[in-house]
């Protein structure tokens, strides 16, 4: 099993002046304790429950770029990117300028958006849920087209290219995977088998296993390669003092493993103090890496 690791706040000792160096370490530590990516939400307000929308946030692309250029290894992604914050073929441009410049390393991390306050607060539309899924829909074959040898238009209900060019392409090949979040069986996981690389489930490990039978009925559904995706769970990892949780985390993640999960992405308690991460990798990492 793979583990990303998730940076979900920026509230930090030393406020914003400290954010970019703080943001460094936190980025190099997570690659020497050998996390497989890194991940960052796409959010412009703080959202509930990790805290005030006045809190600390910073923009997605921009934080990928600025991890990217410290660190060599890491996978760099958001999870996700609500697909109403950017026109599609802005996002493919983004996503592909950052695979560029971090030697092949992005991932497209997307779903249908959901938090009102920061659209509304920001100005941004927030048609109503069944057209988000269309637009998301629509976004994915957008920028699929966008990663191909196919520059001619795009005609669809909400989006419309004349061109869909896109120089240079990403490094990665064939393109950058595409995690698509969210675990909505009917409409979202459907959308993961018909155009995702990975899926992120939310829930406990008899949700996760539920939603990986269901995301398998879609895929015999599509006629999809199940095994082709790569079945993610949202965990949020807490070693506590010096490894003392590590055992409990190792024997929890043994049992999404066992439910078909093959990653596990989520933030960690203290990060922005290191030492937890650096534990991290000395009692999890090569514990979970034969899962």
């Amino acid at each position: 099993m793979k583990l990303g690791l998730q940076i979900p706040f920026f509230t930090w000792p030393g406020g914003p002046p400290e954010l970019g160096p703080r943001l460094a370490e936190i980025a190099r530590t997570a690659e020497d304790a050998a996390f497989d990516s890194v991940w960052v939400m796409d959010h412009f307000f703080q959202i509930p429950g990790v805290g005030q929308a006045e809190n600390e946030m910073l923009e997605g692309y921009s934080t990928l770029g600025y991890i990217a250029a410290h660190t060599s290894r890491l996978g760099l992604g958001t999870l996700c990117t609500g697909v109403t914050y950017r026109h599609p073929g802005i996002l493919a441009k983004q996503v592909s300028t950052l695979d560029v410049l971090s030697g092949g390393r992005a991932w497209l991390g997307i779903g249908a958006a959901w938090f009102e306050r920061e659209h509304l607060g920001l100005g941004v539309p927030f048609p109503p849920l069944k057209e988000r899924f269309e637009r998301l829909e629509e976004a994915l074959q957008i920028i699929f087209q966008m990663w191909s040898d196919e520059n001619g238009p795009y005609e669809g209900r909400h989006y419309r290219l004349a061109e869909t060019l896109n120089f240079p392409q990403p490094l990665r090949k064939p393109r950058p995977p595409v995690l698509i979040g969210g675990g909505g069986e009917r409409k979202t996981l459907r959308l993961v088998a018909r155009y995702g690389d990975a899926c992120n489930i939310f829930g406990d490990v008899d949700t996760a296993r539920r939603k990986f039978e269901v995301l398998r009925q879609h895929c015999d559904a599509e006629g999809r390669n199940y095994d082709e995706i790569e079945k993610t769970v949202y965990f949020l990892m807490n070693p506590g003092p010096d490894g003392a949780m590590a055992g409990q985390m190792v024997e929890q993640l043994g049992k999404y493993a066992e439910a078909g999960a093959q990653a596990a992405i989520g933030a960690v308690i203290g990060a922005e103090r290191l030492e937890p991460i650096e534990v991290m990798g000395r009692d999890v990492i090569p514990q979970v890496a034969g899962l």
